[in-house]
Formats: structure tokens, sequence, C-alpha cells
């Protein structure tokens, strides 16, 4: 992944904040009794103002059989880790959600995680801190990032956390390069060892995203073809931030 360009850099910082914006404004808006399309209208709503564009809507899927993402976000509940689709099923206080956006913005693409908990409340302590430590573990991959550091060493850093409390890391799923496409090399996993892979350079910009669960690691595909699962039915969280690394640490563009 070659440096963005200053003029790249620039529309790329203003995509960000939009996205950081319409995540906000669902932390706000959400409730029990919304449903995920609720959340996808507000959010086609909230970026039309903004002045931007939706990623996600009509990205293919890959598969003759599977039709494009047929919404502007990714809504997945409890066990679900990510790519759900939207539907008509009221939230109910205690669900663990997660809501993955992308922006584009003069072409430059931003993409970024959060999970909230309906009501504010899980009902267990360790729900409770199923989200907190996911959050927790994307900060510590983020803190170490700037340039000369590998995506080993933000994947070691992620695992660290994440092992602590001994959380499941979901595998087949990493982080990656963002910016002109939704993903763009390299891969970033959210486990593995200091001083491997690929090293990051000033001016690159990359997604960092931890999903994390209560059980196992290994996932599923529902029938849809989009919303991946838990294999064991544990429940998951997911948070991501796009980062820009500067010349001597990282910016964090989705956030404001």
């Amino acid at each position: 992944m070659t440096p963005k360009t200053p003029e790249e850099i620039k529309n790329i910082r203003i995509s960000g904040k939009m996205l950081a914006q319409v995540l906000e404004t669902i932390g706000k808006e959400l409730k029990a009794g919304m449903s995920g399309l609720d959340i996808d209208r507000l959010c086609i709503d909230e970026l039309k103002r903004l002045g931007g564009k939706p990623a996600f809507i009509g990205v293919p899927s890959g598969s003759s059989s599977v039709p494009a993402f047929p919404n502007t976000i990714c809504i997945s509940v409890n066990d679900a880790v990510v790519h759900g689709i939207p539907n008509d099923t009221p939230f109910k206080d205690g669900d663990i959600v997660g809501f993955d956006y992308g922006v584009i913005y003069k072409g430059m693409i931003t993409d970024s995680a959060r999970t909230f908990i309906i009501g504010g409340t899980a009902r267990s302590k360790r729900e409770q801190e199923l989200v907190e430590i996911t959050k927790r573990s994307l900060d510590a991959g983020i803190n170490i990032i700037k340039p000369g550091v590998k995506t080993g060493d933000i994947g070691a850093s992620v695992q660290a956390v994440l092992d602590e409390y001994s959380l499941g890391i979901v595998r087949e799923l990493v982080g990656h390069g963002v910016g002109h496409d939704l993903h763009e090399p390299p891969e970033i996993p959210n486990y593995g060892f200091k001083g491997t892979g690929a090293m990051l350079k000033a001016g690159q910009t990359i997604a960092v995203e931890p999903m994390a669960t209560l059980g196992e690691w290994r996932v599923v595909v529902d029938p849809d073809g989009w919303t991946i699962r838990t294999r064991d039915g544990s429940l998951s969280a997911h948070f991501e931030d796009t980062l820009l690394i500067t010349d001597d640490g990282v910016e964090i563009l989705t956030r404001l």
C-alpha cells in the first residue's frame, strides 16, 4: 500500500469525521424498540446531511449466488460477529449490537465500528466485560502504531489484552488497509507475534478491528451469505477505527 498524497489525506480526514459523526448519532439515538432498518434510515439521512456517500451498499459478495450488500450499514446482534444485514427485528435491552459503517468522500474511504449494549447495561458482568475489553484491545493496538511498526506488533498488542481476559479472538477476519478501496493491503490480524508482518510507513491508512467472543474463535456464515456468527453461539463484540500513520505516530481518523 502506497502512502496517500496530501490531498488524499485531507479528504480521508473529512471522510473519517463524517463517519465518526454518524456513529455518534447512532449512540445517542439507539434504544430498545428500534430496529436495524431504523438505524439504516438514520444513517442515510445523517450522511446525506454531512455530504458523504455510504461505502457498503452495493459491495459485491464475491459469490454469484449471493447478492451485493443491500444496506448502508452492517448491524450484528449478539452472536453475530460482523456483516449483519439490517432487519425489522426490534432491539431489546441487554442486546449486544455491533454497528460497522463506511463513508466515501471525494473518493476516499474510511471504515469504523462500535459495539453498544442496548439500554447501556449488560445482562451480566462478563457480557459488560466483553464490550469494554474489546474496545480496550483496539486502543492497545492503536497506541503502539508509528512508522516502522509491523502488523504483527499490532496483532500481538491486541491479543495480549484479549488473552488476559480469556476472550476468544476471531481469526478468520482481520483488519486491513483502507483508502482508495474498502479493503487494501496489508492484512492486520488481531493476534500474532511481534516483529512479523508488513512494516507500516508514514502516509499509509489502515483499519484496525478486533473482534472478540465469550467463547471460541470459530465462525460460520448465515444462509444470507453475509452475516458471520460465532460457531458456538457465544456473544461477540467488534470495534474498529481508520488510522493515518504520521511521521511520528498515528492519527485516529474516525473519532470526534
